[in-house]
């Protein structure tokens, strides 16, 4: 991420959002600091900011309900949690919103910087870890157009979140041949990691369900191995 990126930091702990205010700072980022929920769904606008870094547990407006707001008014919001929270249901919750990392406190305050600029490398070079020039696909009776983020079935479009539209995107271009986990979370998350394969799994999930209308579409699990989109004739 550029040292002058702009930085959206919603905690409502005054002492904790000094501190990350200061460090982001230091390091030449463009930071604004508010208190609650509700005060950064006011300051948020759609190319104002290029990160947000969200508190979960906050007042009038909890993290994870912003976070849904956010990806609602920008499909492109990229946001990551700042949590004392350490339940696992929480972290794949986060994730499944299109956290981009969730990170709990305390915190180290190299690790934190650390992954703000690995999370800016994979940015960078998303779309050059799998060599396919083509942003859009068939699969059955529906269209998926990842440049948009978009798929659709008839007259109906759902607006997919940016961890969807990646792995959605994998699994079309290893379509009918086998994707493996380790592989796909790598690519997606620019690490390997137990969790993260986890909230992976919310994912195909997910992706499951908006597929479910055509019968010739099933994402099959390789047990250990990973997941195969297959689409019969």
């Amino acid at each position: 991420m550029r040292k002058d990126s702009r930085i959206l930091v919603v905690e409502d702990d005054s002492s904790m959002g000094y501190l990350l205010s200061t460090l982001l700072e230091g390091e030449g980022y463009s930071v604004k600091l508010v208190g609650d929920g509700e005060a950064g769904l006011n300051s948020y606008k759609p190319d104002a900011f290029d990160l947000c870094i969200l508190d979960v547990m906050m007042p009038k407006m909890d993290g994870f309900v912003l976070a849904k707001r956010l990806r609602d008014m920008d499909p492109n919001v990229k946001f990551l949690f700042l949590t004392a929270r350490s339940l696992k249901e929480d972290m794949l919750h986060g994730f499944a919103l299109g956290a981009e990392d969730y990170i709990r406190k305390p915190f180290d305050k190299e690790e934190l910087l650390c992954r703000i600029q690995v999370m800016a490398r994979r940015h960078e070079a998303s779309g050059n870890d799998v060599p396919c020039s083509t942003s859009t696909f068939s699969i059955g009776d529906y269209s998926f157009d990842y440049s948009k983020q978009q798929l659709s079935w008839n007259r109906e479009t759902w607006r997919m979140t940016e961890k969807e539209n990646e792995v959605l995107r994998l699994l079309c271009i290893h379509q009918n041949q086998i994707l493996k986990r380790e592989d796909a979370v790598e690519m997606i998350y620019g690490k390997k990691d137990y969790f993260l394969g986890r909230s992976f799994d919310v994912f195909i999930s997910r992706l499951r369900k908006l597929l479910g209308k055509d019968p010739r579409i099933s994402i099959e699990n390789v047990f250990r191995v990973g997941f195969i989109l297959s689409v019969r004739e």
